[in-house]
């Protein structure tokens, strides 16, 4: 099997790593095509000690460090999104991000991660620790729930809540979801795909982005299918059935990023 073929179906889920650690499609899938330009410019130099998916993310790690302390590529352009990130690493280190997403939501060991970012498994520990401590402070966010089935509901409802925020509502179908953004604008919205009466989370969210602009966290059972590089996708994706952990990580970087929660 070629390298190209073992890297492939890592790929999906490396941009979703990308996006959650940039706040952005844009620079998360730029930041993926660096790592696989890399990889095909020195074939030689991928790490063959590790199995190719860790591999993948080690160069896409080094790719990450080389750029100026994490600031965005030259040639991607700044915006709002860049000076809401910046004001919040004030606050939360590079590091401690990329150690609570690789653990929470890449499922990556704690040995790994150190692997990952070049430290150790104790300072990997400190920091997940940190970045969990930098949640607790972070500012509580109206959360509007899409999501057609009641158990995943529920649960959703309850780790919202557990985190500190409050949830608006609970919309089953499309037309339920406009009315409630619309009746109570939400600070974040957790979006299924597919809901009750065959309509789509995917619509919802657009209807409601056409009014006004709200973090958006997608929750799909089919991932990859959302993450192709190929259109505009989510930044925010999270794969059923989701771990807990997974959740707070993803609704801590969906706030991080979001104008709406930087205090004055």
């Amino acid at each position: 099997m070629s390298l190209g073929q073992e890297l492939a179906p890592h790929l999906p889920f490396l941009r979703r790593y990308a996006r959650a650690l940039t706040g952005s499609q844009q620079h998360g899938d730029a930041y993926v095509r660096a790592a696989l330009e890399a990889i095909v410019a020195a074939p030689q130099d991928f790490p063959r000690d590790v199995d190719a998916r860790l591999g993948l993310y080690r160069v896409f790690e080094r790719i990450w460090a080389s750029t100026n302390d994490n600031d965005e590529r030259a040639d991607m352009p700044e915006g709002d999104r860049e000076g809401i990130a910046r004001a919040r690493l004030a606050r939360i280190t590079p590091m401690s991000r990329q150690a609570l997403l690789l653990t929470a939501m890449e499922g990556f060991t704690t040995e790994d991660t150190a692997y990952l970012i070049d430290t150790t498994p104790e300072e990997v520990g400190t920091l997940v620790a940190d970045a969990l401590a930098e949640i607790e402070r972070q500012t509580h966010a109206d959360v509007l729930i899409i999501e057609d089935e009641p158990i995943i509901a529920m649960d959703l409802e309850t780790i919202v809540r557990d985190l500190g925020h409050d949830v608006t509502g609970v919309a089953v179908t499309r037309d339920e979801a406009v009315a409630q953004a619309r009746a109570q604008r939400p600070g974040l919205v957790l979006a299924d795909i597919q809901l009750a009466d065959d309509s789509s989370g995917i619509d919802a969210v657009k209807d409601i982005l056409a009014e006004f602009s709200v973090p958006v966290i997608f929750i799909t059972a089919f991932p990859e299918r959302l993450l192709t590089g190929e259109r505009p996708e989510p930044t925010f994706l999270i794969t059923k059935p989701f771990q807990r952990a997974t959740v707070k990580a993803a609704i801590a970087q969906a706030l991080f990023f979001d104008s709406a929660t930087v205090p004055a």
